[in-house]
């Protein structure tokens, strides 16, 4: 294999163009059964955590009826059924009934962003306000029982959405949004408008069961995928209370079982979100195992990738996380496109492809992961399962919720060359899931109970003989226009996710829950954060390019 430089990898990702060897993927012949253990078709997990997309909203429109899966297999999405959601009698009084699922083409939306917190996701699920007070309420305002019934349905309605989206814009922006404004809540993407993961989804394997951990926001969740618990909590909010958050990570867990590990993250965020919730458990790693994404792009390429590799995308400047808009003031919203995400995505996949060490990490021993942290609000149709909590004595909970059921289905894709094109896994799956898997491949044991119950993905891959890369499929990330110059950026207004972020590391440093006076802008958070960095003396220091 010719060897490609750092430098010409980097402008070659940057611009988008695809590298690697071209080619179409092919149909491949239909396994009668998944093999029973495939533990030695990876040797190594890439994990992309994108942002706050539910699963019909990034991929409800995969296969239709004109465009079936292959293989007669089936698929969860919006295609097949006559979804709609109730408009309450209180919203705009022109329009009633109901709002279908419909196709959309504006890679803002939804904009502003949903409710995420738990007592919003509980109308989601449940279509309640209890009681009615907690309606146009900020969620760290709402009373009990946060807008759950006494007693859960064997099967949830799932039909809150539209209330929820015109209560949270009601309590957010000051007044009642018309009807064009809250019927984006149940518009999905068709995979036109996200090509990259929907060819990738098409290419290898789309899980079509796969549920975020708790249901509700971005900490919790994320906590959950690195340890398998979050502390009792399921609000980002007060965030001091993250501090306590002290389970053992799988990272550590990896540490201590003589396996290697590293988060990477862009430089340009000045901390990684995966530090800061588990702060007191990764702070001794940060300058050895705490990498920049320029590092990873490197590694993979030369071979020097460790066991498992955790991806965080960037959060606050020019952010490609995928996360929706999310007004503070007004109207004013940053702009949040998926574009971005997709040319992450398309990023990691090529260098991924293009990887072929005879030594360490390649293409034939790598399986990569692609997930959202949440779904944030945005619709979806299917009911989440119950879960075993993390400890069999759980401690006192935030709101009162047991960890003992799963959140909204998020958009998860496998790409692996033992995985035969047009796969769809429909087991339930979720983030510990991932946990599980590992700690099969390593004999790591379980960090709780959660972990401990969760199926595994060993049952995922369904060829003996790899595809080689000239059969992957070619990802085209829309070539969507910059929306205005670096100055624009840093001049907006922080949304909650990264407000979230900047209050979180501002709670490590000072132990205090507001931000200061004028930290407002994206450019006010990332000052703040070299401040809080000169506080905590933290560096990063592994690149050895």
């Amino acid at each position: 294999m010719a060897k490609l430089s750092r430098r010409k990898f980097l402008q070659m990702a940057g611009s988008g163009i695809t590298i690697g060897a071209l080619g179409s993927a092919f149909p491949t012949i239909l396994n009668s059964r998944y093999a029973a253990d495939n533990l030695d078709k990876f040797d190594y997990v890439v994990v992309l955590m994108l942002e706050n997309r539910s699963f019909d909203n990034v991929l409800g429109y995969l296969y239709t009826p004109e465009n079936p899966p292959p293989y007669g297999q089936s698929y969860e999405g919006v295609a097949w059924k006559n979804l709609s959601q109730p408009i309450p009698p209180y919203a705009d009084s022109s329009f009633m009934g109901s709002i279908p699922v419909h196709k959309d083409s504006v890679l803002n939306n939804p904009n502003p962003d949903p409710g995420e917190e738990y007592p919003h996701i509980n109308t989601d699920l449940f279509g309640t306000v209890i009681p009615d007070t907690n309606r146009f309420l900020n969620s760290e305002d709402m009373l009990p029982p946060y807008n759950l019934p006494d007693s859960l349905p064997a099967q949830y309605p799932m039909n809150g959405f539209v209330m929820d989206y015109i209560n949270k814009f009601r309590s957010s922006q000051g007044r009642m949004p018309t009807y064009s404004e809250y019927k984006i809540i149940m518009s999905c993407f068709p995979p036109e408008w996200v090509p990259v993961i929907s060819t990738l989804a098409k290419g290898f394997a789309v899980c079509d069961h796969w549920h975020c951990s708790v249901p509700s926001q971005t900490f919790c969740n994320r906590s959950f995928f690195n340890c398998a618990a979050s502390g009792g909590f399921v609000n980002n909010e007060p965030y001091p209370k993250w501090i306590q958050n002290t389970q053992e990570t799988i990272f550590e867990r990896l540490q201590n079982r003589g396996q290697t590990w590293k988060i990477y993250f862009d430089y340009k965020d000045v901390l990684p979100m995966s530090l800061l919730i588990h702060y007191s458990r990764l702070k001794q790693y940060a300058r050895t195992n705490i990498c920049s994404f320029d590092q990873f792009l490197y590694e993979c390429v030369a071979g020097k990738l460790p066991r498992y590799s955790f991806i965080e995308p960037r959060l606050i400047f020019f952010h490609n996380d995928e996360h929706p808009p999310a007004p503070l003031f007004g109207n004013v919203t940053f702009p949040s496109s998926v574009t971005p995400g997709e040319r992450l995505i398309h990023t990691v996949y090529e260098a991924i492809k293009l990887s072929n060490s005879s030594s360490g990490n390649n293409w034939r021993n790598t399986l990569f992961i692609i997930t959202y942290d949440e779904a944030g609000g945005c619709f979806d149709h299917v009911q989440p399962p119950s879960a075993t909590p993390p400890y069999a004595n759980q401690p006192n909970t935030e709101m009162d919720f047991k960890f003992d059921r799963l959140g909204v289905r998020v958009s998860t894709v496998m790409v692996s060359p033992y995985i035969r094109e047009g796969t769809i896994i429909s087991e339930n799956l979720t983030h510990t899931s991932v946990i599980k898997t590992m700690s099969e491949k390593w004999n790591l044991g379980n960090l709780t109970n959660r972990d401990l119950n969760s199926p595994s993905l060993k049952n995922i891959f369904n060829l003996e003989t790899p595809r080689e890369p000239d059969t992957w499929p070619v990802t085209k990330p829309r070539q969507e226009a910059v929306q205005g110059d670096k100055e624009y950026y840093l001049n907006r207004e922080m949304n909650e996710l990264q407000r979230g972020f900047v209050g979180l590391a501002n709670a490590i440093a000072t132990g205090r829950e507001e931000l200061p006076d004028g930290v407002n802008s994206v450019k006010d958070g990332l000052d703040f954060l070299l401040e809080v960095v000169k506080i905590l003396k933290v560096s990063f220091s592994c690149n050895q390019f």
